[in-house]
């Protein structure tokens, strides 16, 4: 991963603690055990806190899961704003323990797949999803809280799986079987924690002041090629349905979007993934 991998998102996190902190945060939790003394003054023995850690680290994943849950619930405030709108038709959600597939019926343009996943930078959010038969066009929706890695970094490594599927289709000339486009958006876009530099173009959803999402149109898939969507030439509908809710008129939907590029050099491929967020205002990465 190139060291300026952040350059592939226009944002950055504030305030985010760097590893050698939260490395040592992580050894002073597992040392505590080892000072009775502390452990005394809160009530606890050596021995309770050993037993109670793992049911304790438990209990605040458990907590980190209904956060979650209120996060994806920001996905289905966003559809139903646009289907308030008028810009979609209709939302049709998942069944309980299928893959969360949101089917968007699109008018002028047709079923819309936005295929629901966590933080790109792993294998399960990047590669393990299947395009949807009914869908004209299909998107992965990243809803990413963690604070990890900066957004463009999350971005660089989802990509780079992405990479490795993209050219798997190409050997088997099976390009349907491609996602159109990835989104990087989620509620922490826009608060004080990842600060959006599209903030003048957020809308109010639910009393929550929502920015732009980061939309990046993929390649199609195309066999005997030498370069895919470098350019960023090609050219969706549904970025434009999306940007509109944001009174982005489609005109300049294409100032506040972003695309990935594929380039063959000799043996190896590069990747380009540029973001747009406003006239004249652009960020770049190229490996």
């Amino acid at each position: 991963m190139p060291m300026n991998a952040e350059t592939a998102a226009p944002c950055r996190h504030i305030g985010v603690a760097p590893d050698f902190i939260i490395d040592k945060t992580v050894d002073i939790i597992s040392q505590l055990a080892a000072d009775p003394s502390y452990l005394e003054k809160h009530g606890l023995s050596a021995e309770e806190y050993i037993r109670a850690l793992p049911a304790a680290i438990e209990r605040i994943r458990g907590r980190s899961a209904a956060r979650n849950s209120s996060r994806r619930q920001f996905l289905i405030n966003i559809f139903n704003e646009l289907q308030r709108k008028g810009l979609i038709a209709e939302v049709v959600a998942p069944d309980y323990a299928e893959d969360t597939i949101y089917r968007l019926a699109v008018p002028g343009v047709g079923d819309v797949a936005i295929i629901q996943k966590g933080c790109p930078d792993g294998a399960h959010s990047s590669t393990q999803w299947s395009v949807p038969d009914w869908a004209v066009e299909s998107y992965l929706w990243w809803i990413c809280p963690s604070m990890k890695h900066e957004p463009g970094v999350h971005i660089a490594k989802g990509v780079t799986r992405l990479k490795q599927k993209f050219f798997d289709l190409i050997d088997t000339a099976d390009a349907e079987k491609m996602i159109d486009g990835v989104i990087f958006h989620n509620d922490l876009c826009g608060t004080p924690t990842r600060p959006c530099p599209k903030q003048a173009m957020s809308i109010k959803i639910n009393d929550v002041a929502v920015p732009p999402p980061c939309l990046y149109v993929f390649p199609k898939v195309e066999v005997g090629a030498d370069e895919w969507n470098w350019s960023g030439t090609r050219r969706l509908k549904f970025p434009q349905i999306l940007f509109s809710l944001f009174e982005i008129v489609s005109t300049d939907s294409v100032l506040f979007s972003g695309h990935i590029g594929f380039q063959k050099k000799g043996a190896a491929v590069r990747i380009n993934i540029s973001s747009g967020f406003g006239s004249g205002r652009s960020t770049t990465l190229r490996s």
